[in-house]
């Protein structure tokens, strides 16, 4: 898609409207966040949206229409399906025999024309509206999305049942034409965009296919929770899982080993990442796409939800030259992102920044990212010291997860480059006794470990259906806190509602604990005393546990005592 964001600010620079300088500032926001540059454009000021309207339609050599005004007859709205219209932000205005007119709010890259002619099996020719003009026409003449994607999958599967011969050749044979021919059908590429579509507006972090012996699953992960849709017919495991591939730039003949790719495709108006992983089993392969949607993701420190205090002190000493900072936490807490917030701030002319990551999550202008491949002899342990002949201020290990990576980094601390990485254990003094254990030596670790921070992902209430009770004190006992303590506060919980899926949550946050490492800590790391003595002291130091921090947020009625009590 750059490349056609870039022939809109080239024609912005040659006219004369913005300066290079500023086309390069929309291109760092495009890439940050897969907006349309047009629209970045607008949000700092640029210009106007008529002004990027009129050159969008000069681009596409293209009339503007006011669909505000203009009706549009019902044989028009029924040739493109109402899932169609959304995944590719495009309303339909004409159709004249076997071409159709599609308004659209940014240029169209010739890969996606293509895939909507190739959807509708009509030749396609665009018009120019506003993305506000162009979303309230689908949600008035398309309905809810709820009954378009209902009206979806009953449709579709009149089309497959059509299309069965094709299905069955294709999920039973090991002829790959006809798996080929099954994955790129018309009603496998529109079920898949469909799938892709529904978890990107529902907010889901990953998508998981799974096939069984009589069923093929697809489940949504949001906020950390799994929720399934009603499951396709059981056939189109294959064809679903090939089409997936197709995209992803993986081998479709390949069903013996896990495979990884990437796709990157515009959902709804913006460009959205997803990064793909293939499991062979039983009855077939299972394949999770986990969502990089950079317009949802925050990566900027103040905006991750830390308490004031442990941003200030996280501030100060992601700022020192040299030492280690750890961020610790399960699978799923929010470890890269946090990591990710503290390389952007640190990400200036005068730091070289370089990273080792399996995978690489979120591309990043002026950082240089290492992706490791274990398969091949890339592990963390070898990119490090490579890292260390590269001259760099700033380095960011993925995880460490041996003694040969410790004490890699170890060395690069105390040769003066700042150290981040990520540890899997359950608190903040954890890692301490995690590092030991691996075999590096205390001395070392009291000397150049500067800071873990602890952190966990508890959802939030819906603001919608925010309830409040008054807690028993059976409750209060189970958290540890005192009536005096909760001072006739109401603690909240979601009833449940249409906006957050009956589940009475939406969207995540953080609680954290930062354990700093001052000297009579590194006294404590220095005698090998066990996680609970370091804990303790540091608590009396000033630490905040988790589990304080989960108290603090369900007072102040972010969260439940359920979600609290269940990640601390």
């Amino acid at each position: 898609m750059a490349e056609y964001t870039d022939m809109f600010l080239e024609e912005l620079v040659r006219t004369g409207v913005i300066e290079e300088s500023q086309a390069a500032d929309v291109m760092d926001e495009h890439e940050r966040t897969g907006k349309p540059s047009r629209e970045v454009a607008e949000e700092m000021g640029l210009i106007t949206e008529d002004q990027g309207l009129d050159l969008i339609a000069q681009l596409l050599g293209a009339e503007r229409v006011d669909l505000e005004h203009m009706s549009v007859p019902a044989e028009t709205i029924q040739s493109v399906p109402g899932s169609v219209a959304r995944m590719y932000s495009a309303m339909p205005v004409a159709v004249e025999g076997n071409s159709i007119t599609l308004a659209v709010a940014d240029l169209v890259t010739p890969e996606v024309s293509d895939e909507i002619a190739f959807v509708l099996s009509k030749d396609i020719l665009f018009a120019v509206a506003s993305q506000t003009a162009i979303a309230n026409a689908i949600s008035r003449y398309y309905g809810s999305e709820d009954e378009s994607m209902k009206d979806m999958i009953s449709s579709l599967e009149d089309e497959l049942e059509g299309a069965g011969e094709l299905m069955a050749s294709g999920a039973k044979s090991e002829d790959l034409a006809s798996v080929e021919a099954a994955a790129n059908s018309r009603p496998v590429v529109r079920f898949v965009n469909l799938v892709l579509y529904q978890a990107v507006q529902d907010r889901a972090s990953d998508i998981h296919f799974e096939p069984f012996e009589d069923e093929f699953k697809i489940r949504y992960r949001v906020d950390g929770a799994l929720y399934e849709m009603a499951p396709p017919p059981r056939h189109l495991a294959l064809p679903v899982t090939s089409r997936l591939k197709v995209i992803s730039g993986l081998n479709i003949a390949e069903r013996r080993v896990p495979q990884d790719g990437r796709i990157q495709l515009p959902v709804a108006g913006r460009m959205i990442d997803f990064r793909v992983s293939t499991l062979p089993t039983q009855f077939g392969e299972s394949v999770v796409l986990r969502v990089l949607d950079r317009s949802t993701v925050s990566l900027d420190l103040e905006n991750i939800g830390m308490p004031d205090d442990i941003y200030q002190y996280f501030g100060e000493d992601i700022a020192k030259p040299n030492g280690i900072v750890v961020v610790t936490g399960p699978t799923g807490s929010g470890k890269t992102t946090t990591l990710y917030s503290a390389l952007r701030r640190l990400n200036t002319v005068e730091h070289k920044l370089l990273t080792a990551e399996e995978p690489v999550e979120y591309e990043i202008d002026g950082i240089v990212q290492v992706p490791i491949h274990e398969a091949i002899g890339v592990t963390f342990a070898r990119v490090l010291r490579a890292f260390l002949r590269q001259d760099p201020d700033i380095i960011m290990v993925g995880e460490i997860r041996d003694i040969e990576t410790s004490e890699i980094a170890i060395q690069a601390s105390l040769t003066g480059h700042l150290v981040f990485s990520t540890l899997h254990t359950n608190d903040a003094a954890g890692a301490v006794t995690r590092l030991i254990d691996m075999g590096v030596e205390p001395f070392l670790i009291a000397s150049t470990l500067e800071a873990v921070l602890g952190q966990r992902l508890v959802r939030t209430i819906c603001n919608n259906c925010k309830t409040e009770y008054q807690p028993t004190p059976d409750l209060l006992q189970q958290l540890g806190l005192t009536e005096q303590q909760v001072g006739g506060r109401p603690f909240y919980y979601g009833a449940g509602c249409s906006y957050c899926n009956q589940t009475g949550y939406k969207g995540r946050r953080g609680i954290y604990e930062y354990l700093r490492i001052k000297d009579p800590i590194r006294d404590l790391i220095s005698q090998r005393k066990p996680t609970l003595v370091i804990r303790d002291k540091a608590v009396e130091l000033g630490m905040r546990t988790l589990r304080e921090d989960g108290i603090r947020c369900i007072l102040d009625g972010y969260t439940t005592v359920e979600e609290v009590l269940k990640y601390t």
